[in-house]
């Protein structure tokens, strides 16, 4: 079974992917956009793309492309600790810039300016890329910011370790096909919940309200409730929720013909479980 996930080798999502999938054919792609094509023509089965870091917070193009593909759905979540460490060229121990991606910049934001503030930042195409960059060009007075394990293949020499501005950064990912079933997995499960995707009836007072009533009235508990641009105009918007608990109550199946019925457009994206990996 193939299965692909954002790369290129050693990104965080490859750590991820090999650990959910370590018997299956993991594929490569340049882009989460490219990860959900490759689920939607079947050139592979599933796909793990990062969904949300506790830091900098949802990946909007993930959540864009969960709207925006139809029958694509979630079959399972992880979280996974991340760790970022900084590397250089074991042949040239002096750099004049830290390259990585813009996220890993953000979650070492202060640790670099506290012990190399003078020394430039460059946003690059992911963390694992930019550890390949370093390795294939020593003359480069360059370091880059990626996980053990780019070090490793790439040969780096690692200067700090565990740089992230904060000891809680985790990073959640889902595994994505066009089977809507629960994928099992055999880790430590922490919630079980559904996700959905909602667009409001026509702009009028109080039309969150009633959307949210339908929920409200179920006791169903909304774990989150997120809002994004639907790219039509200003102030058009769709929402992400998650519904904690299971799914099979009547009461919560029959919610999504309410929501229809109000005029709201309600999709279901997948009910799930969630896991806890190893860093």
């Amino acid at each position: 079974m193939k299965i692909a996930f954002l790369g290129p080798q050693a990104s965080f999502t490859q750590l991820a992917c090999s650990q959910i999938f370590p018997a299956e054919e993991l594929v490569p792609q340049s882009s989460i956009l490219d990860c959900f094509n490759a689920v939607k023509n079947s050139d592979a089965e599933k796909a793990v793309v990062p969904l949300e870091n506790s830091i900098e917070g949802t990946v909007s193009m993930t959540l864009d492309y969960l709207y925006q593909f139809d029958e694509i759905f979630i079959q399972s979540e992880v979280i996974m600790p991340i760790s970022h460490h900084l590397m250089i060229h074991p042949e040239n121990e002096n750099f004049e810039k830290i390259i990585s991606h813009p996220q890993a910049l953000a979650q070492t934001f202060h640790f670099r300016i506290n012990k190399y503030g003078n020394i430039p930042s460059q946003d690059f195409s992911s963390t694992s890329a930019s550890a390949k960059l370093v390795s294939e060009n020593p003359q480069d007075k360059i370091a880059a910011i990626a996980n053990h394990y780019a070090a490793k293949l790439y040969g780096l020499k690692i200067i700090d370790e565990n740089i992230q501005d904060f000891e809680q950064n985790h990073t959640r990912f889902i595994v994505i096909s066009k089977k809507d079933e629960t994928l099992q997995l055999n880790f430590k499960k922490t919630s079980e919940k559904t996700s959905l995707l909602i667009t409001l009836p026509e702009d009028h007072a109080g039309g969150l309200h009633q959307v949210l009533s339908v929920f409200a009235w179920r006791k169903m508990n909304l774990s989150k409730i997120e809002s994004r641009t639907l790219k039509t105009g200003l102030g058009n918007y769709f929402f992400y929720i998650n519904v904690e608990g299971n799914w099979e109550n009547i009461l919560y199946k029959n919610s999504l013909e309410e929501l229809k019925s109000i005029g709201a457009e309600a999709k279901f994206i997948g009910h799930y479980n969630e896991y806890e990996l190893e860093d």
